[in-house]
């Protein structure tokens, strides 16, 4: 009885700290709300149009990826695509407080994303729906442009998608949406979810060719 009560005092204070954890968080001060000095004027992402130029079929296809490749390596992508079974954070860092992916992606039980993660960023706190980690087969972390150019082509390592489902996961998945929408003290992907859309479809239709 004695051991059955301890156990239960730990696990009460791992959740305590946890929530004041987030709590702490999310009460911070915001920062001001004028644009990013960070974000150039076209938000760092090129147009479908600018590679018309590259008269090269496989040349221009691997320059759109690079493109793609801007967002795909970027933190806001990144961190939910880590190597290790602990999700990433701000500009790479290790999650503070610890946490761990679990069998699924969505956490340990008892201590899922969604005990911080809402619907939506508030204040200082990330969110999205369906917020969890990418599988271990899925992970980007540490990976050239090239590496992850082949992973996302393998149906064995980008969750047995087709390209259309690539595609579309590209354009309209709400998780991928965050990474423009995050806490304001966080940069933001480059470009926008359209224009990402836009230039992987143009990269499937020029062959899908992989950079060196």
């Amino acid at each position: 009885m004695k051991s059955f009560s301890r156990n239960l005092w730990a696990a009460t204070s791992l959740c305590v700290a946890i929530g004041l954890g987030c709590v702490v968080s999310c009460q911070r001060s915001r920062p001001p709300t004028s644009e990013p000095t960070w974000l150039p004027a076209d938000r760092g992402l090129r147009s479908v149009a600018d590679f018309a130029v590259i008269s090269d079929d496989d040349e221009r296809s691997r320059a759109l990826f690079l493109e793609v490749a801007k967002v795909l390596q970027h933190d806001r992508c990144v961190n939910c695509h880590p190597a290790g079974e602990r999700p990433l954070q701000r500009s790479g860092e290790p999650h503070q407080p610890l946490v761990v992916r679990g069998e699924d992606g969505f956490g340990a039980p008892g201590l899922g994303c969604d005990t911080c993660h809402g619907e939506s960023s508030y204040l200082n706190m990330p969110g999205s729906p369906h917020w969890h980690l990418a599988p271990l087969e899925m992970a980007w972390e540490g990976k050239s442009a090239r590496a992850i150019c082949q992973q996302i082509q393998d149906p064995q390592r980008n969750g047995g998608k087709s390209p259309a489902e690539l595609a579309q996961h590209m354009t309209h998945d709400e998780l991928v949406a965050y990474g423009w929408a995050p806490p304001e003290q966080l940069e933001p992907a480059p470009g926008n979810q359209r224009l990402l859309g836009q230039l992987f479809q143009a990269w499937l239709d020029s062959g899908a060719v992989c950079p060196e």
